[in-house]
């Protein structure tokens, strides 16, 4: 597979700032960084964007997480290890992807589920977390970004427009 695009962050710079903007705000967020990373490596599985699973597993790794939860995070449902807050997050991801399998949205038990668990605030950084990586997913296969092909320094660097 070839890339149909190069250095998106170059073609449009003020597009590329608003959405790492975006992504400064989930760092400041309450939510943990390891549930934040569980959180878009899950939808990036779902949405099947290899250069987002790339990313964030190398990424959840940085933020402690261990081999063996990011083995099973497509799995989180059946595997030990997950707490129930993190269990909520990812089905309230989830639920917030597959918005076309589901008529009613994302059902009420997913809901209350996750509101028993983070407070409003939180609740929203998670949505606006599966709203960006739903974004980042369709960006990066649109455009066919290959696995592996960002090293973790440009990332680094390119994540710093916290404005």
């Amino acid at each position: 597979m070839q890339a149909r695009m190069t250095d998106l962050a170059a073609i449009a710079p003020d597009a590329y700032k608003a959405m790492l903007n975006l992504e400064g705000y989930l760092r400041r967020s309450s939510v943990p960084d390891s549930t934040l990373e569980l959180v878009r490596l899950r939808v990036s599985q779902i949405n099947g964007c290899a250069f987002c699973v790339d990313m964030h597993a190398r990424d959840a790794k940085k933020a402690g997480e261990t081999d063996e939860r990011l083995w099973t995070v497509a799995t989180w449902r059946e595997a030990p290890g997950f707490t129930d807050e993190e269990r909520a997050a990812l089905a309230l991801a989830e639920a917030a992807t597959r918005l076309a399998d589901n008529p009613a949205g994302v059902p009420d038990e997913v809901w209350n589920e996750a509101a028993d668990h983070y407070d409003e605030e939180s609740l929203l950084a998670l949505i606006m977390c599966v709203a960006a990586i739903n974004a980042w997913n369709r960006i990066n296969v649109t455009t066919r970004q290959i696995a592996g092909s960002v090293t973790s320094a440009s990332i680094t660097e390119k994540r710093t427009f916290d404005g």
